[in-house]
């Protein structure tokens, strides 16, 4: 093709003896000059136009999150396994709480408030920390699992463990990433949670139940001034008593002590107590993170001297509420947020 001088600098074109064809017209001249600067335009219109349609397919081919925020979700459909009625204390559920924005691959956590397992303290243990963990861009699901004296283990366990399953086995449907699923626990909540991450397994491969496919360990742990022990005489009796019975089995009650249950497969964990803590003391977190530290697990201990036991996040406290920026960090360190 060659060029000759055009006779307009947007007008014309001059092309030698040369046929051109713009969106699928010619337009010739007799001096063989081609009128280009129109179908140009409509080219360069339709440019924005073009990418503004490619732009809403690819939204639209992106299916609608499966899940909302502020719904209840039932671990099982139909009545959970040992179930004894049907009011909502026998319906173990997850409440949801999401971030502003559900990206694919967004970390999330089970949250187990605390309550001595015979209530639970959904409000400043549940609610508010899923809150907080929302603003770090995790969605958060407080768990209501079956409580004591009317439920004993392994009906609580089993509660946490499928909340666990479920949450990965839906994994894909609600934008989670699936090997960023930690649990989380306070006081009672707090031995529960350790119950999930030393006492999981694979999942069964073969089982009718898809949630029941997957497996059950959490990949962090975030524990706030926990019950730890059923054995030793810092243990909290009441919450004892109210998971395993007034006559708990010695055996049942040593398998369900966390400093003596941690192996290499616990995953990491993130602990904070209060040493003025006297309802649970401080000594069921130090013995457990010592337990991680002899294993090998990466873990991080917090004892801060003054505040009360329950304290949630403590944002009445400005310097016991740092124990949640100090878990931001830790979290960042871990690769679980940005």
């Amino acid at each position: 093709m060659g060029l000759s001088s055009a006779r307009h600098p947007t007008k014309n074109i001059s092309i030698h003896k040369t046929l051109c064809v713009i969106d699928g017209r010619t337009n010739w001249r007799e001096n063989g000059d081609v009128d280009m600067l129109p179908a140009m335009m409509k080219t360069l219109l339709a440019v924005p136009l073009l990418i503004s349609f490619t732009l809403a397919d690819a939204v639209a081919q992106q299916a609608p999150l499966a899940i909302q925020d502020g719904q209840v979700i039932p671990l099982w459909n139909g009545a959970a396994p040992g179930a004894l009625g049907t009011t909502d204390s026998d319906i173990p559920a997850m409440s949801v709480f999401l971030p502003r924005t559900m990206t694919q691959g967004t970390p999330a956590v089970i949250v187990c408030p605390g309550g001595g397992y015979v209530s639970l303290a959904s409000n400043h243990e549940g609610r508010q920390v899923a809150s907080y963990l929302n603003s770090l861009g995790i969605a958060a699901f407080v768990l209501r699992s079956r409580l004591g004296p009317r439920y004993h283990h392994p009906i609580e366990l089993g509660d946490a463990q499928r909340a666990i399953r479920t949450v990965r086995s839906h994994a894909a449907e609600w934008r989670i990433d699936p090997t960023r699923i930690g649990i989380m626990g306070f006081s009672a909540g707090g031995h529960l949670a350790m119950s999930a991450a030393t006492h999981f397994d694979a999942g069964n491969a073969i089982a009718p139940d898809a949630v029941d496919r997957a497996g059950s360990r959490p990949d962090f742990v975030v524990l706030g001034y926990p019950v730890i022990s059923m054995i030793e005489p810092w243990t909290h009796q009441g919450s004892k008593n109210n998971l395993l019975g007034a006559n708990a089995d010695p055996e049942l009650a040593k398998a369900l002590s966390g400093e003596i249950s941690v192996t290499r497969q616990t995953p990491p964990t993130f602990l904070f107590h209060t040493n003025a803590d006297t309802a649970v003391p401080a000594e069921n977190s130090v013995y457990y993170y010592l337990a991680l530290r002899k294993a090998a697990i990466p873990a991080e201990l917090h004892i801060f001297e003054k505040g009360p036991h329950g304290v949630g996040l403590a944002n009445d406290d400005a310097a016991l509420s740092e124990w949640s920026k100090l878990l931001a960090n830790w979290l960042r360190v871990r690769g679980i947020v940005k």
